[in-house]
């Protein structure tokens, strides 16, 4: 576990220093997906984040995030997964979920440029980043469905 930790740091650390990566990725494909909540159904915009590339970027040197927007990471498979906020400029809700869509753990208003690892508790196939305080605020919680193409279970 830590030594799949320790690489994927060594990724990101590597993606992060390339020249020219210091603007945010655009043109990525997108996709609605719907999260049951406490609260009732929620529909998201997320861009797909589906290569290595786009996974290494994420949401680095946006400046803002909307409302019912975020970005979907798939790994198309689970395991650990362990994202960091190194040049990211807002805080974001990381929200970890199984390859059925069912939510694992979530990481509330992670820290803005922060290099420490923010890990899964168990093994994941996507992430799913909200703005900070966006999961709480729409009442999501762990245990609860995210309906997506990517889960054979969504719009």
């Amino acid at each position: 576990m830590r030594a799949l930790l320790a690489g994927l740091t060594a990724l990101f650390v590597l993606c992060a220093c390339s020249p020219g990566q210091d603007k945010p990725q655009t043109g990525l494909a997108k996709a609605h997906i719907v999260i049951d909540t406490k609260n009732g159904p929620a529909g998201f915009d997320v861009e797909m984040a589906v290569d290595n590339t786009s996974r290494a970027k994420g949401l680095m040197f946006r400046t803002e995030l909307g409302h019912r927007e975020g970005m979907l990471f798939d790994f198309g498979k689970e395991e650990f997964r362990a994202f960091w906020m190194k040049n990211t400029l807002i805080p974001l809700d990381m929200i970890f979920i199984k390859a059925d869509g069912t939510i694992s753990t979530i990481a509330e208003n992670t820290i803005p440029y922060a290099e420490t690892p923010v890990p899964s508790s168990e093994p994941v196939q996507a992430v799913l980043e909200l703005k900070g305080g966006e999961s709480r605020q729409m009442g999501i919680e762990p245990g609860e469905k995210v309906h997506a193409k990517i889960f054979r279970n969504g719009p």
